[in-house]
């Protein structure tokens, strides 16, 4: 695109942006119940949050570089980085979180049916259907491929039995994308890709209490569970191909925690409760340092992540680079939970006052503990980038 006509784009979409989005959406998420998931039971912490979820989705500004027919807008890569600096430049809220926009949806555009993409990306891009993620089981461990969740060929359908864990808001979505075994004469040439109802008959769910005192992952269980054979995406004992094109999205999508922002940066942080030297700078030395060595850290990831993104969408990025992303994005997370506990000085230990807005940031940093195992352990995403990189057996 001309220089010219994204100059123009992005003095419309700045316009846009400030006659559209209510000043409160301006503004970071109080808490984690004042992020928007969309689904059938959503219900909006505000007006102005409902406003903004149904201006963006009808604008398709949910998923700005979807197509069109799909319930996207149709942008080009160029324009959605605009649109999304523009956002960032305004304060302006992601109006959707979605698993289905960051995984399912990338994983429909690239193997789903016409059918498939009709049914479900419209309903993903303007949040009215919330998915959860069927992979990891309690015997497969860091080997995703040995799952043993089985689907019975039925016919017309298949019949479900097994059971998944570690499955993030299994108790609040509407629909799961699932990995299943229809062959067991195949470890990985015997997985297939189901989409189902959470609300189908022998689908139960069991909430797992973390150390953070919240329960965002959920034991799923399938007993006995049908599912017509349309459902299933990509070819029947071929998921897996479509199960490693969504982890690369996955891993992108939790790299993004280490861009994210938080409601007061780290220096404003710790100048609140640490107080200031007479020129200003933070009265703690140390911390100051350790501050400052972090900050050079992220704006070095954020380049990095915006050309890899850039690489990504034009088709050219290295195999390993979701893996190198997702390990670098995840560790940078818990460094910056660490600072922000010592940058909150005695505060940050509170656990359920309302000056500490019910111990957020403790529980925030205790969340961060699974940043490394989720999407793929650590250890797993260094194994991809040596097999990738040093063109080793498997890779």
């Amino acid at each position: 695109m001309a220089e010219a006509a994204l100059d123009d784009f992005r003095r419309e979409t700045r316009r846009w942006l400030e006659a559209n989005c209510p000043p409160e959406m301006r503004t970071p998420p109080k808490s984690a119940d004042d992020v928007a998931w969309g689904g059938r039971r959503f219900e909006p912490s505000s007006q102005a949050q409902a406003d903004w979820l149904r201006i963006m989705g009808e604008r398709g500004w949910t998923v700005p570089d979807w197509p069109t027919e799909y319930g996207g807008g149709g942008l080009a890569p160029a324009e959605a980085k605009v649109l999304k600096q523009e956002m960032a430049a305004l304060g302006c809220r992601t109006p959707l979180y979605s698993f289905g926009i960051s995984m399912l949806g990338p994983a429909l555009l690239k193997y789903g049916t016409e059918a498939q993409k009709k049914e479900h990306l419209p309903k993903i891009a303007r949040g009215e259907i919330r998915w959860c993620q069927g992979y990891s089981e309690p015997n497969a461990y860091s080997d995703l491929a040995s799952l043993a969740t089985r689907a019975e060929d039925k016919g017309d359908h298949f019949l479900v039995n097994g059971q998944k864990v570690w499955t993030s808001y299994a108790d609040k979505a509407d629909m799961i994308f699932c990995l299943v075994r229809t062959d067991t004469s195949s470890k990985q040439g015997g997985i297939s890709f189901l989409l189902f109802d959470m609300e189908s008959p022998g689908v139960s769910t069991k909430p797992i209490l973390l150390i953070s005192g919240n329960s965002p992952f959920c034991e799923t269980f399938f007993d006995d569970v049908k599912v017509p054979k349309e459902n299933v995406v990509g070819e029947i004992n071929k998921g897996w191909n479509v199960a490693k094109y969504l982890l690369g999205h996955e891993r992108e999508m939790i790299s993004g925690m280490g861009l994210r922002a938080s409601e007061q940066s780290l220096p404003e942080r710790a100048l609140a409760h640490l107080g200031a030297e007479a020129d200003g700078r933070l009265d703690d030395p140390m911390l100051r340092a350790r501050i400052a060595a972090f900050e050079v850290r992220a704006a070095a990831f954020q380049a990095m992540s915006e050309r890899f993104i850039d690489m990504l969408k034009a088709g050219k990025a290295d195999p390993a680079q979701p893996s190198m992303m997702k390990y670098y994005g995840t560790e940078l997370n818990k460094d910056r939970h660490e600072l922000m506990m010592a940058a909150g000085g005695a505060d940050a230990l509170e656990w359920d006052s309302g000056r500490s807005h019910g111990g957020a940031a403790a529980r925030s940093w205790l969340r961060t503990k699974a940043n490394s195992i989720e999407g793929g352990t650590s250890e797993i995403q260094l194994n991809i980038i040596a097999k990738r990189i040093l063109n080793l057996p498997g890779a």
